[in-house]
């Protein structure tokens, strides 16, 4: 099942930007990005505007044989030009296909 969606009207400027990018890397079995900005508004360091805090699930065979950690770097360099000046935080849950709980 494909769970990545097309472009969401109701997606920001960087949330579309975040999505071409990942699903160019990775070609993802499925992707979503969740805009945490809200839960965030007020905090120390929180940029004034929204899209800046974002959980991803991304699930795609790229990441098979991979460590967590080199997972995250791959996410990382695929949004490199978006941290930290367009993304305040990033949380991520990466998996393969077959290990996909």
């Amino acid at each position: 099942m494909n769970m990545t969606s097309p472009s969401d009207t109701n997606e920001g400027p960087v949330t579309r930007l975040m999505r071409e990018r990942l699903e160019a890397a990775f070609s993802p079995e499925t992707l979503v990005i969740e805009d945490d900005s809200n839960k965030h508004a007020g905090h120390a360091g929180h940029p004034h505007r929204s899209e800046s805090h974002f959980t991803v699930t991304l699930v795609s065979q790229a990441f098979e044989n991979e460590s967590r950690i080199s997972r995250e770097r791959m996410v990382h360099k695929a949004l490199s030009d978006l941290l930290p000046d367009r993304i305040h935080a990033l949380r991520l849950k990466l998996d393969t296909p077959l290990r996909q709980e």
